[in-house]
């Protein structure tokens, strides 16, 4: 067979002709900033403002993940990124015995506020934006983040950052949740409603696309059941009496940059222009900004190999390239020892440098939307929305996002792919260069990045110091206040900020909502 016959199809499913000479409908493409936004949400987009370089970091204490943070920032990152360990993502102290073996190991650890002081020592919260990777105590690390700065005289109506706080993902993609997904739900929408109220320049959610990609979701199932989560919010907020034009212009996304470049260049610009018609048609949005899909990306962790680890330096340039093409607000660049270790500082360093290097000098910020008006790439997005508009008839089939997820429907489409793509890469047919092909016997000999044990074991001792010096007769009331209104309909973010600000830990506010809402266990 000639090469140019070879049948090549992307992972989506969508066919790749040999050649392409000229659309079946011509394009119209409005100007970049204007609806749909195919083209950009910005009409001067990385001419008038680069992307936000915003490189994610946590390690087994705060002390530690400060002295990265900062030399982030002296080293040109103009962001913030905090990974959590999984001890806190699932709404636990650090001296929780379920949390033993897991403290600082994936992420930094926090549990009190004395914690989120150390995590932001000598950084201005005013001055810099922090995204926080956060769900189901999401609320809760947000107030903790407020009280600091409010501590150090910042005016909270002018913070600014994203909290993840997307819980459907946990249960469709990653695991992370704490309680079952209707009060799961109801944690979202009190966030909504305060921070219109008390944090009006923070988005109150990233909708993460990234981690059903990851999970093993192709770039057309990423963007539709990113989507069906998104609509799922929407209309939870509407139902709790909240006017989408307000709220809406302060969620964001999370999508994942991959190795097919065009494929994820068209996905970005796919995304926008489904958004765009789904706000204004479905939930009859006439705020432009409420439109408007802003998004973060990260390269795809998945797709880093312990193997030639060097080649992982490629592959995060090509995919941060596809990103920026797309048009991203804000972008990570992966360390290329991840698949082996958290990132030294060299790595994160070079994945840093990778950024600025495609800023100001590839030329690929001059002009907005450089790809528009390509036959393929225009072919692509029209191709990937129509993939991805199957897949989102197909939740709403099913009672969209939420029974979707309790039925265990996205959980299988997406088990499924990832299955599909596993066979496909042990077969060789999909090339993974290092693993299945150019395979190389040495191995390479790098230094990597060492978990702490005296850190995890200070970390341990000083929350059980923050709990003995508790006043338990104070702590006792504010947690009793918590658990009302977790029973009732008030909005619970502050009785939960009462409850930190009276010396309550993570934990001990996290186990309070447990007595009420219960764990959710995965059928």
């Amino acid at each position: 067979m000639a090469s140019s016959d070879r049948e090549v199809t992307t992972d989506s499913g969508i066919s790749i002709d040999p050649v392409y000479t000229a659309l079946d409908e011509p394009v119209e493409l409005s100007a970049p900033g204007e609806y749909p936004y195919t083209r950009g949400i910005h009409p001067g987009m990385y001419r008038s403002r680069r992307w936000t370089m915003r490189q994610y970091a946590g390690f087994s204490s705060a002390e530690e993940s400060n002295k990265r943070y900062r030399l982030l920032l002296e080293r040109g990152t103009t962001g913030l990124s905090v990974a959590f360990d999984l001890p806190t993502q699932l709404g636990m102290d650090s001296d929780d015995p379920r949390a033993f073996g897991e403290v600082g190991r994936v992420g930094v650890a926090i549990s009190t506020l004395d914690d989120m002081r150390l995590l932001f020592d000598q950084i201005d919260l005013q001055a810099v934006t922090t995204s926080m990777t956060i769900n189901a105590p999401a609320s809760l690390l947000l107030l903790m983040y407020q009280l600091v700065a409010e501590e150090r005289g910042a005016d909270a109506r002018k913070l600014g950052g994203t909290i993840q706080n997307d819980i459907l993902k946990e249960y469709a993609a990653r695991g992370t949740y704490i309680f079952p997904p209707r009060p799961s739900m109801r944690l979202v929408t009190d966030t909504f409603a305060y921070c219109a109220e008390h944090l009006p320049a923070w988005n109150t959610i990233s909708v993460s696309g990234y981690h059903i990609r990851e999970a093993g979701a192709s770039a057309a199932q990423e963007i539709a059941f990113t989507i069906a989560d998104g609509i799922a919010y929407i209309q939870a907020a509407v139902e709790a009496g909240m006017d989408v034009d307000a709220f809406a212009p302060r969620i964001s996304f999370f999508f994942a940059s991959h190795s097919n470049l065009f494929e994820e260049a068209a996905k970005f610009r796919a995304a926008r222009r489904m958004w765009a018609r789904i706000l204004r048609e479905r939930f009859g949005a006439t705020n432009p900004k409420a439109m408007m899909l802003r998004f973060h990306t990260q390269t795809g962790g998945v797709t880093l190999t312990a193997q030639q680890p060097l080649n992982n330096v490629v592959r995060v340039a090509y995919q941060a390239l596809s990103a920026i093409l797309g048009g991203t607000q804000s972008l990570h660049t992966n360390g290329y020892d991840e698949a082996l270790a958290i990132p030294t500082e060299e790595a994160a360093t070079l994945a840093l440098r990778t950024q600025q290097i495609l800023a100001d000098e590839t030329g690929v910020a001059d002009t907005v939307d450089p790809l528009a008006g390509s036959y393929f790439v225009e072919s692509l997005t029209d191709q990937l929305e129509a993939k991805a508009m199957e897949w989102l008839e197909r939740i709403d089939e099913q009672g969209g996002a939420v029974a979707a997820i309790e039925n265990g429907y996205m959980q299988n489409a997406i088990a499924e792919n990832a299955y599909r793509r596993e066979l496909a890469r042990s077969s060789g047919d999909e090339v993974v260069i290092g693993v299945n092909r150019y395979v190389e016997d040495e191995s390479t000999l790098m230094k990597l990045h060492r978990i702490d044990q005296d850190m995890v074991a200070r970390q341990i001792e000083r929350v059980t110091a923050y709990k003995r010096n508790q006043d338990r007769a104070v702590v006792d009331a504010a947690l009793e206040q918590v658990r009302q209104a977790a029973a009732g309909e008030e909005n619970l973010l502050p009785v939960m900020k009462d409850a930190l600000l009276h010396g309550s830990t993570l934990g001990q506010v996290s186990y309070a909502l447990r007595d009420v809402f219960g764990e959710h266990r995965a059928s």
